[in-house]
């Protein structure tokens, strides 16, 4: 199941299915800001995987690595060690894609080997450049997530369109196809919290570029600051609302904790927005 899905590319889901899609996050490390421990052991997490797939979701992104800000680094082996296991029970009787979430290249290399469909890399390639080697060699989907060491000094959204403008030119030179490439504005990474409001309210710009968008919003520190220092899993309806505009802005996947709640409402805002 999950060859045919690298051979037909997840673009082909993206137009068969008219709708925003929904990624459900298996975050298998022990301290990830929201879930953190919660799906560490390889049979939480592929019975979480099960269970998002019964609610909803449409893609599942595995990650063996925290990229919470002031999150501990690993290295490859050990993010490896993570989600190998809960790759071997899920390739090949998975119904839907699988994404592997890590800016290692020898982990992509290794993922890709069990035949996910799709790389997550929070760096767009700036953290470990072989990246773009390893993805175009399979003819994957690459999510290109735009991120900096430290906020820009002015003008945070012309600031993402120039440097995400960069990237995309970084991986067509290094033989990534179009047709291989979607975007992530990275909320949340190397930016404000203004800057994050910002940039969603220009959010319209971003999916203007030529690629699918994906979204990566829920339950992040911007929706705490803005529920009254509401914690992670106390952010639902601010995830919601960020997922809804973000469908109507036009991204093409909204990567999600709460995958039930988050098809729910944007079952009802395709609807309106497709009408």
């Amino acid at each position: 199941m999950m060859e045919s899905f690298l051979n037909e590319g997840l673009p082909t889901l993206v137009r068969q299915s008219g709708r925003t899609l929904v990624m459900g996050i298996v975050n298998v490390t022990p301290d990830s800001f929201s879930d953190g421990g919660h799906y560490f052991s390889p049979a939480d997490a592929i019975e979480h995987a099960h269970r998002l797939i019964a609610q909803g979701a449409d893609i599942l992104d595995i990650g063996g690595e925290s990229t919470r800000p002031g999150g501990q680094g690993v290295s490859w082996q050990e993010e490896w060690r993570r989600i190998e296991p809960v790759l071997d029970e899920l390739a090949g009787h998975c119904p839907i894609p699988i994404s592997v979430d890590t800016y290692h290249a020898h982990t992509a290399a290794a993922a890709l080997e069990h035949g996910v469909a799709c790389i997550n890399d929070v760096w767009g390639g700036l953290a470990d450049p072989d990246m773009y080697r390893v993805v175009n060699q399979a003819g994957c989907v690459y999510i290109w997530m735009h991120n900096r060491h430290t906020p820009a000094l002015a003008d945070p959204v012309g600031t993402l369109l120039q440097e995400t403008i960069a990237g995309i030119e970084r991986c067509l030179e290094a033989g990534v196809a179009p047709t291989q490439l979607w975007l992530d504005p990275g909320i949340g990474f190397g930016k404000t919290f203004s800057d994050n409001i910002e940039i969603l309210h220009h959010l319209k710009d971003f999916c203007t570029m030529g690629y699918p968008v994906v979204l990566g919003t829920s339950r992040k520190r911007f929706i705490g600051r803005l529920l009254d220092d509401a914690p992670p899993m106390e952010r639902l309806e601010g995830s919601l609302a960020t997922a809804v505009l973000g469908a109507a802005a036009g991204v093409a996947a909204v990567r999600v904790h709460d995958v039930a709640q988050v098809c729910r409402a944007l079952k009802v805002t395709d609807a309106i927005v497709h009408a």
